[in-house]
């Protein structure tokens, strides 16, 4: 809330616009003072209390108006304060004037009237009963004829024109035509004379309660200003670089009444109307209008505004207090407002009794901001926003603008030229190649909430966590969020998938980014439906028991000249550095981590997707290129950090704050991150420090990107030559337990020219299924979670585009070769089915004690085989054959005290396409040691394949 201005007696503070007349002397005020007396008489007692204060303002006066008092005139004040009650009183009633509202902080609304000395009291209503012969005649006269000389006096509004200036030194000259003026005439409102008389009228158009008398300004205290806005404020408004209008348009007490003020491009005229006043204001020019009513304080008021064909009748935007309190500027300026979403953008709301829509922005190089939207017809000259101080942050309550409007905000860099800029904290947008942002307001009502109470039950890493990847748009292309919400949960929970991750859902102007390159941090894409239809679908597939998690593009944006690049005229959300700024890669931009209100964008917005749209989970894209000083730069295009090292420290700290907040606001949540590198500790805890000295990074799971890097490209070799290759299956094991890990089988291996999943297996198509098949029984065996990309599941055999989806064809039952796509997806749904069933695949994936290696250096037969352990021990004997041979007879050494075996899953078996070599009866152990265990097993294994054996 904005502070009330101090105030100095009875003078008024000059506001932005305003010229104050010079103080009148000593000798002036004391004659004025002895005239007054003869007209009233106050009590001793009032005129006691009021003595000091009658001086300090003399004082003030004086001071302010930078004239030296002489000793006589010192002598004359001193003998005023000697002077009999009534003579003091009498110099109150000339001397006084209602007390100004600062030009940073001036009220919205009318504050509650100060009570008024009886003395004065006394002269205003002697003085409003002296002039308003009218009021006393309509009293006296018959109901009937009343009522129509009031709608007479109604029909044509009074049109209060702008008081004439007073130059310094003309001060007795100005108080004389004052005094005339208000002897030989009437007041010329007639409605405020009657709002005098002690008639109150109802406020219209605010909740705010009923308005107060509007009370005329005595003869007596008639030292008026020009209302108009000066030629430097004019200025200022007209070119869009004013910091403070709010200062200068609006009501504000002035000497001589209330000044009322309107900016207003294209209008005829401007008028006031509150309760029974109704005043037309002075047409200034350029859209400029004022005026000077004879009121002590500022009324509930609207303006009615006549435009070519139309009048408006509406409230005005500089009449309301900021929007913004300073908690919420302080948090922002520390970079610690965890709600950032709750405070800038563009929110409907009620504000002092008031419907409309709150507008705030950080813009802290701009000269001036305005808001433009259909509701202006994109003119914002008329709308500019008040900087609320150092925070950076400008804001404005427009009244009557609903949801629903397009708007975007005008900024003045500061150079002086203009640029139209989208929200960035907007929550909607319209949709690409549209640009603008849209305000909204959420009405959904969720319906997961036994979802989110069981979803902290038990840590990801150590749940049964197996990830459908899919980019929305395409994934059946041309279905909105809810319709895709009756479809993706129905096929995934099908599946047996515990989660999806859906590809950058946040705005984004070029599809074929696939959301990788985000202007709308806080808005998710229209090119499906609104926010809430999104909400829906989350809701859906929580309903379904299936988690969301979402990737989040922290690290860049792009350099679009409507969105965040030099967004105020300055870097501003990228780094002042150009060689930081410029991502080497994508030509985007990366942000300032280290500036705090670009760290509280970023922070708020990753617990904005979790609180807003119950999130489950944020995948961080490109973490690496956040981390390193260097990344994809030459020497000489990078500067190390203050230790001399290629770590950037203000990533690292964004990092751990991001996770930290994010684990403490929304429990059950996890983030993952997508680093490449050999970074220490991207899943430890922040506050544990590592052998590197950095405390850890906070995320809970990490893609394993070299498992898939090495795992693919021993895939890609020919069976032949798999046994040269032997070490890129089993060298992931060495550092499986560093971090926590997810392995991913995602969009970016089958795009680009790298072939999708069963297209990177060699040989024909049969032993192309039948290592697609082998492969994703090893992964799901292998500790970690799991993920796969969409298409996969059924084998497609071309790569995927962003314009057509998956070929969802290949499951036509029509097409001949429909049973072999249709096998793999038959078994992904059984290896989802035994691993959500089976604790030992997915307990201790983070725990050395869940793995046990059974043979891994049997590269001549191209076999893996190890054990998976649950918490008490029970075992899953998982071996994979990568040759196209069968293996009679294999022996393999397993633990002595299980009695028996039996395949719970065999990637060759005949309804998954394959040759059918099974193990349909149950395998005893023998005696004979092997492979350093005391019992073994002898077992067929199939061309190929992956099997999974259990205690029978």
């Amino acid at each position: 809330m904005t502070p009330r201005p101090e105030s100095s007696g009875s003078r008024p503070k000059g506001t932005a616009g305003e010229k104050i007349p010079e103080q009148p002397t000593a000798a002036q005020a004391k004659s004025a003072a002895k005239s007054a007396a003869k007209k009233t008489a106050v009590p001793k007692q009032a005129a006691a209390k009021k003595e000091t204060a009658a001086a300090k303002t003399a004082a003030a006066k004086t001071a302010a108006a930078g004239k030296t008092v002489t000793k006589k005139a010192a002598a004359k004040k001193t003998a005023d304060r000697k002077a009999p009650a009534t003579k003091a009183a009498a110099k109150k009633a000339v001397t006084g004037k209602p007390s100004a509202v600062g030009a940073a902080a001036a009220p919205a609304t009318p504050a509650p009237a100060t009570a008024e000395p009886a003395a004065r009291k006394a002269v205003v209503k002697k003085a409003a009963a002296g002039t308003a012969k009218a009021v006393t005649a309509r009293k006296a006269t018959a109901p009937g004829t009343a009522a129509k000389k009031t709608a007479a006096k109604r029909a044509k509004p009074v049109k209060a024109a702008p008081a004439e200036q007073v130059p310094a030194g003309e001060v007795a000259v100005k108080k004389a035509r004052a005094r005339k003026t208000a002897a030989e005439k009437p007041p010329a409102d007639k409605a405020a004379v009657k709002k005098a008389s002690g008639e109150r009228a109802p406020a219209t158009g605010s909740a705010a309660g009923k308005a107060a008398p509007v009370q005329v300004v005595p003869p007596e205290m008639e030292i008026a200003v020009s209302p108009a806005v000066d030629a430097v404020d004019r200025e200022r408004l007209l070119r869009g670089t004013h910091h403070n209008p709010h200062s200068v348009l609006g009501a504000h007490p002035v000497p001589g009444g209330v000044a009322f003020r309107a900016f207003r491009p294209y209008a005829l005229s401007v008028t006031v109307v509150s309760g029974e006043l109704r005043a037309e204001l002075h047409a200034d020019g350029e859209g400029f209008f004022s005026g000077l009513l004879p009121l002590t304080e500022i009324p509930v008021y609207r303006l009615l505004v006549e435009y070519e064909g139309t009048v408006l009748d509406t409230e005005d935007p500089y009449r309301f207090w900021p929007t913004l309190g300073d908690l919420d500027l302080h948090l922002i300026g520390e970079g610690r407002h965890e709600e950032l979403w709750t405070a800038l953008g563009a929110h409907p709301t009620t504000h002092q009794g008031v419907t409309g829509t709150r507008f705030a922005v950080w813009a802290p190089n701009a000269r001036g901001v305005r808001v433009a939207g259909t509701f202006n017809f994109w003119d914002g000259a008329g709308n500019p926003m008040r900087s609320l101080g150092s925070s950076g942050v400008w804001e404005l309550f427009l009244p009557g603008v609903a949801e629903g409007e397009l708007y975007k905000f005008e900024i003045t860099r500061p150079d002086g030229s203009k640029t139209l800029r989208a929200d960035p904290l907007a929550r909607r947008t319209e949709v690409p190649p549209a640009t603008s942002s849209v305000i909204t307001s959420s009405q959904y009502e969720w319906g997961d909430a036994a979802w989110l109470a069981r979803r902290a039950e038990a840590p990801a890493h150590e749940s049964p966590f197996s990830v459908y990847e899919v980019h929305l748009p395409s994934w059946r292309p041309g279905l909105t969020y809810r319709q895709l919400a009756e479809q993706l949960p129905r096929y995934v929970k099908n599946l047996g998938f515990t989660h999806v991750e859906l590809m950058p859902v946040a705005e984004h102007p070029f599809g074929g980014s696939w959301g990788y390159q985000v202007t709308g941090f806080y808005a998710p894409t229209a090119r499906l439906g609104t926010p809430d239809d999104f909400r829906y679908l989350v809701d859906r597939l929580h309903q379904a028991g299936i988690g969301v998690i979402m990737d989040w593009v922290p690290a860049h944006f792009p350099r679009d000249a409507w969105a965040l690049a030099e967004f105020d005229g300055r870097p501003l959300y990228e780094h002042e550095d150009p060689q930081r700024a410029a991502h080497p890669d994508w030509g985007t931009l990366e942000f300032d981590f280290g500036r705090n209100e670009v760290r509280n964008f970023l922070v708020a917005n990753a617990v904005y997707w979790c609180e807003e749209f119950h999130i489950d989970g944020l995948r961080v894209d490109a973490v690496a290129s956040m981390l390193y000083l260097d990344y994809s730069r030459e020497p000489g295009q990078w500067t190390p950090n203050e230790h001399g090292g290629r770590e950037n420290l203000d990533a690292v700290a964004f990092l751990q704050e991001m996770n930290a907040t994010v684990y403490r606001r929304v429990p059950g949540v996890v983030t993952v991150a997508e680093e490449s590198t050999a970074w220490d500790g991207v899943t430890r805890a922040t506050h544990h420090k590592g052998p590197s000295g950095f405390g850890g990074l906070g995320f809970g799971l990490k893609w394993n990107m070299g498992w898939m890097h090495d795992s693919l490209q021993y895939m890609s070799h020919e069976p032949v030559h798999r046994k040269y290759h032997h070490h890129e299956m089993t060298f992931s094991m060495v550092y499986a337990y560093s971090e926590n890990y997810v392995l991913p089988i995602s969009h970016d291996e089958v795009v680009h020219g790298k072939r999708s999943l069963v297209s990177k297996m060699p040989g024909d198509w049969w032993r192309q299924r039948a290592g697609h098949r082998a492969y994703l029984g090893y992964m799901w065996a292998h500790p970690g979670k799991q993920l796969l990309f969409m298409g996969q599941e059924f084998a497609q055999g071309a790569e995927w585009s962003e314009t057509h989806g998956p070929d969802w064809w290949l499951l036509d039952p029509g097409y001949g070769a429909e049973p072999d796509h249709r096998g793999v997806r038959d078994l992904v749904r059984d290896l989802n089915t035994v691993y959500r069933a089976t604790p030992a695949l997915w307990r201790l994936d983070t725990d050395p004690a869940g793995f046990e290696w059974i043979v891994g250096d049997a590269a001549e037969d191209n076999v893996l085989a190890f054990l998976r352990l649950d918490p008490e021990g029970r075992p899953v004997l998982a071996v994979s054959h990568f040759a196209p041979v069968v293996r009679e007879d294999y022996r393999l050494g397993v633990p002595e005290d299980v009695l028996a075996w039996h395949e719970a899953v065999n990637t060759d078996a005949a309804r998954y396409g394959g040759s059918g070599v099974t193990n349909p009866d149950p395998i005893k152990p023998e005696a004979q040691p092997w492979h350093g265990r005391p019992a073994s097993i002898r077992l067929t294994l199939p061309p190929l394949a992956t099997v999974y054996l259990r205690p029978a």
